[in-house]
């Protein structure tokens, strides 16, 4: 295929619904082979299965590989990674956008729900960015894109555990900027600039009525992941980013 990123391959962590589909599409769509990455397999309470989303790719003309991935379980992520490595010979990019959510308050989220948080939001995207990285650097550079939120900014609205694990990562990634800079990796995050009315959200959103001007179409973050999956170290790096606000 052509297209900005022909020739490189993605890996799209939590790619089999959502804001994680959009991009797997924009990407393969832009001319990259895409690892389609999930937990699942077949349908279930929501939506949507790595498989499908590999078939939708294929169908366009593109090139993907549904692979089974938890990014909880270090085992799980290095078979994907090798998986990936096995079929496309590389990665290029990671897009690390596995995710739970929970925006209950605090003092009434259970213990599980502030750890399972932490355990997908922050503890998998750390795994998944430990297992990529040798491969990104063997390739002469990359770029690595966390999927973050803009509700780490709004203290005003209070805390909840989404908000707290995903300000964790957006630290990780703005010192791993710093650490890849010499291999030539760029490293930033990217949030939705206004809300995704995703199959997650939709379930675990708390009922809440969201005015259409603050909603956001999936195919934005497609377009924003995009543009930061082309750079490298001597472009946008270390940075959180917005996707209405790229370019």
């Amino acid at each position: 295929m052509t297209g900005p990123l022909a020739g490189k391959v993605a890996f799209v962590a939590g790619a089999s619904r959502g804001i994680g589909r959009a991009v797997a599409v924009a990407l393969a769509d832009a001319g990259a082979a895409v690892a389609v990455a999930a937990r699942s397999e077949q349908e279930g309470r929501l939506p949507g299965t790595i498989h499908s989303v590999a078939e939708r790719i294929g169908k366009s003309g593109g090139r993907a590989l549904a692979v089974p991935c938890d990014v909880t379980r270090e085992d799980s992520v290095e078979a994907a990674v090798a998986a990936t490595v096995a079929e496309f010979g590389g990665i290029d990019i990671l897009i690390a956008n596995a995710g739970v959510l929970w925006l209950g308050p605090v003092e009434s989220t259970p213990l599980k729900r502030w750890q399972l948080c932490l355990d997908v939001n922050l503890t998998g995207v750390f795994l998944v960015t430990r297992a990529v990285i040798p491969h990104v650097r063997a390739r002469g550079g990359g770029s690595l894109v966390a999927v973050t939120t803009s509700g780490v900014a709004m203290t005003d609205r209070g805390a909840n555990a989404y908000w707290v694990s995903k300000a964790a990562v957006e630290r990780l990634y703005l010192g791993l900027a710093a650490d890849l800079k010499a291999d030539n990796i760029a490293v930033n995050c990217l949030a939705p600039s206004r809300v995704v009315l995703t199959e997650g959200w939709t379930a675990g959103g708390g009922g809440r009525e969201i005015p259409a001007e603050m909603v956001e179409p999936p195919e934005a973050m497609g377009r924003a992941a995009v543009l930061l999956a082309a750079q490298d170290a001597a472009g946008i790096t270390g940075t959180v980013q917005r996707s209405e606000a790229l370019p």
